[in-house]
């Protein structure tokens, strides 16, 4: 995905000469959104945009926490000679083929491929046998999911149990690559139809199995239940496995993937409580922090580094909840308030997180300082429900600017006040006098806008210099136009010279991405 934010802690000390990263310094992070959506793409990157300025408000010169750890990998799966027996007869449709063989890729993609490790094959089948290739024929992942994207439908009958004979007689033979059955390598088959067959493969299927293969039925759509039973494995419950459709198969990855694991990762099943990254090792883990943050003395949760986001904050967010955000986009919104929750040091004396909904009445969720930790204040925003009706922006800033900032609520005297707006609409009342307020009042006011928000209103939020205090965006793909203005912002900052090498390897970081985008 591309990179939501590029950032720099300690610019002055970042990139000493031409992109070089200075590994004893800060370092440049790159934060990227998860994929599932451009909705979820764009608010990563608004909000990260936020966070960004939120950093340079309270700026750190020195750094501190670990850099991010790798994951473990998902599985270290054991040596097993694996045979692909996919339907691609004519009640497969070309497009629904396709998904088989993303689904092939998809658990190809978790396994150790190599001669020593996992052997990979492919049969093709119809009312003949084609195979695609051997067991023996690709020794990298690479080259095996190169040849899954190649292959092609047969497009005639259904000899599902020919198929299966195939496998036996020839696919897990040692000419093809086939290791001598033994306790330390695993034979495994798995077969996907979508039909009834026009052949046997009861008897087949026995003989498959007692010459050691451990065979997996998938059946999608109209397939015959029965059949599926007779060629699958005991126990039937693990081995048979059953889909409406080509369209979701891919949901069996993985299912396939944790089947052949051997050693499992304790970080990649989510068996373990560390709040921000979990490192695998042989039978256990340990946590670790993302970049500027340290390891609490639970050795589980992770505080932000003194300075920086770090230091005293009241920061309230301003959240429109109107009808016209919809119920899946304001479920985003309160993920990626909790993104930037995760970034802040919270306590009595660092900083304190309010938060304000509004539609056609103001509702506080709550208050500063109500909660002590970013755990209870993440909850809280998860349990926001959604108030579904007008748009009063003009009400919600004043409620801001006369409760949300006033002691008796929480907030501090003399520690920086920030407001973080956002909406998606016009405003129905009169904005002008509460935003101008605001400002006076020495709150630093951020003003987000997605759709259908009007650019005039805020501009009329945004604190000055307005182009760096406000966010708009009529469709996701320009987004990235927040990022530029960021930067900018940044050189305005600090040392022209260093600004100049950061941005020239901002510059070479992107189009990298976009080149392995295309």
């Amino acid at each position: 995905p591309p990179p939501a934010l590029h950032t720099c802690q300690g610019l002055a000390r970042c990139l000493p000469d031409e992109g070089q990263v200075n590994t004893s310094g800060p370092r440049l992070l790159l934060s990227t959104p998860h994929p599932a959506s451009s909705s979820s793409t764009a608010m990563d990157r608004i909000f990260s945009a936020l966070l960004l300025s939120l950093l340079l408000l309270l700026q750190s010169y020195d750094v501190c926490g670990a850099p991010p750890q790798p994951r473990g990998t998902l599985c270290r799966t054991k040596p097993t000679d694996l045979v692909f027996i996919i339907d691609s007869s004519r009640s497969v449709r070309p497009h629904e083929f396709e998904k088989i063989k993303v689904f092939v890729s998809r658990v190809i993609e978790g396994l150790d491929v190599g001669p020593n490790s996992t052997r990979v094959g492919v049969i093709n089948y119809a009312s003949a046998v084609k195979n695609e290739f051997s067991l023996k024929t690709y020794h990298t992942k690479a080259g095996l999911l190169q040849a899954v994207r190649r292959i092609e439908p047969l497009s005639t009958g259904t000899m599902t149990g020919l198929a299966i004979q195939f496998a036996v007689s020839r696919a897990f033979s040692d000419s093809e690559g086939g290791r001598a059955r033994s306790p330390n390598f695993n034979k495994v088959a798995i077969v996907v139809t979508d039909g009834r067959p026009q052949d046997g493969v009861q008897d087949v299927a026995a003989r498959a199995r007692a010459a050691g293969i451990e065979i997996f039925a998938i059946g999608v759509g109209r397939v015959d239940m029965h059949t599926l039973r007779q060629i699958a494995s005991q126990p039937l419950d693990d081995h048979v496995d059953y889909v409406e459709s080509y369209s979701v198969i891919e949901k069996l990855t993985q299912k396939f993937q944790e089947a052949f694991c051997v050693v499992s990762d304790l970080c990649a099943t989510g068996d373990h409580d560390c709040e921000q990254i979990c490192v695998s090792t042989p039978g256990a883990y340990k946590c670790a922090c993302k970049e500027g943050f340290t390891l609490n003395n639970d050795g589980k949760t992770c505080s932000a580094c003194s300075g920086g986001l770090g230091s005293a904050l009241d920061l309230v967010f301003l959240i429109d909840g109107s009808k016209s955000v919809r119920p899946e986009n304001f479920e985003l919104v309160k993920k990626f308030i909790n993104q930037i929750v995760d970034s802040l040091e919270v306590s009595d004396k660092q900083a304190q997180v309010g938060l304000v909904q509004y539609s056609s009445s103001v509702r506080q969720e709550f208050p500063l300082g109500q909660f002590k930790n970013k755990k209870d204040i993440k909850a809280a925003v998860k349990k926001m429900s959604y108030m579904e009706k007008g748009t009063m922006t003009g009400q919600a800033l004043k409620y801001l600017v006369d409760s949300s900032f006033a002691n008796i609520n929480g907030a501090r005297p003399g520690v920086p006040k920030v407001g973080i707006v956002f909406t998606d609409g016009r405003s129905q009342d009169y904005i002008t006098d509460a935003a101008k307020k605001a400002k006076d009042s020495g709150f630093r006011m951020f003003a987000v806008g997605v759709g259908n928000a009007v650019e005039d209103e805020l501009r009329e939020i945004a604190s000055e210099p307005v182009a760096e205090h406000y966010f708009y965006t009529a469709d996701f793909r320009t987004i990235s136009k927040i990022g530029k203005k960021l930067q900018m912002k940044i050189c305005v900052e600090e040392d022209p010279c260093e600004c100049k090498s950061i941005v020239k390897f901002q510059t070479k970081v992107e189009d990298l991405i976009n080149s392995l985008q295309q």
